[in-house]
């Protein structure tokens, strides 16, 4: 069981779950025949709650699988495994892929939305804090009475590019270099009242950007990390998802104050991420520094 220990002065909580400490790593991020997310594993994970694609349950066929997390950090947990394949990610799958794992994120939050605060993320990258390489995303629920720190939809400023239903730009309080935002049109929805058309839209607005932010990474190379990343999807009324790409770490100046020093203007992120012809002059040498 998951405890929650609140801090009275700041109202923020921190949540116990030593059962955390064995769960699995893979560090090298080779195949091999005992992950426990690739097919024909299956009998490794839980019995799963939903599935996409063929085959029956907890056997070869799936597209997509969804099943509890054997290493939870709240007593509602689970694991979204992306595809079969065990090292393409949402950058490099098919755009019929990403609607199915969308699919399943609308799907599990809405069986959830009743019992607490359905939080909805992705690890991608080693440096992203992902334990496993076959790329998968996570849900956990946390109770209603918990008090959240995460922001509430920022004002549009610095947009990027827009479809029929979103919209994603640079918030002016973005704490990371590159942070992307993606927004729908419509205001007053949670998360889980997507609709299919509005899935297709996502999806690729999506793989886009997380497909530019890899070459602006790769591009300016500034370590031999592979590009990371995180999202999170909002839990409550007016949903965003919030892309936040590892370019820096963090250091002890931001945990010791809570502050976050972001040394790249959300207004020139936006506006390269835009692929404008004119360049940014060294904007990237700063990262380098860090």
């Amino acid at each position: 069981m998951a405890k929650y220990v609140p801090d009275i002065s700041s109202r923020r909580w921190v949540i116990i779950s030593s059962q955390r400490l064995s769960r699995p790593e893979d560090k090298l991020g080779k195949k091999n025949k005992s992950c426990p997310f690739c097919p024909g594993n299956e009998k490794l994970t839980p019995p799963e709650a939903i599935r996409f694609g063929n085959g029956e349950p907890n056997s070869p066929g799936w597209l997509v699988r969804v099943f509890p997390n054997k290493y939870p950090i709240t007593d509602i947990h689970e694991v979204i495994v992306h595809s079969p394949d065990h090292t393409k990610d949402l950058n490099q799958l098919p755009v019929k892929q990403i609607k199915l794992i969308l699919k399943a994120y609308r799907d599990r939050y809405n069986f959830y939305r009743k019992k607490g605060q359905v939080i909805i993320f992705n690890n991608s990258g080693l440096h992203s804090g992902a334990s496993l390489t076959h790329p998968h995303s996570q849900l956990v629920v946390i109770p209603s009475q918990i008090n959240l720190d995460t922001l509430s939809r920022e004002p549009l400023n610095n947009i990027v590019d827009e479809n029929k239903f979103f919209i994603i730009y640079c918030p002016e309080f973005s704490q990371w270099p590159y942070e992307l935002w993606i927004s729908p049109k419509m205001e007053g929805l949670f998360f889980g009242d997507i609709t299919d058309e509005q899935i297709s839209d996502l999806a690729g607005i999506l793989q886009k950007y997380l497909k530019k932010l890899e070459k602006i990474y790769y591009g300016h190379r500034l370590t031999n990390i592979p590009f990371a990343y995180n999202y999170y999807i909002y839990p409550k009324e007016n949903w965003y998802i919030r892309i936040i790409p590892r370019f820096i770490h963090r250091a002890g100046f931001e945990l010791g104050t809570g502050l976050s020093v972001n040394i790249i203007d959300p207004f020139e992120a936006a506006r390269e991420l835009r692929d404008q012809d004119e360049r940014l002059n060294g904007v990237l040498k700063k990262l380098k520094k860090f």
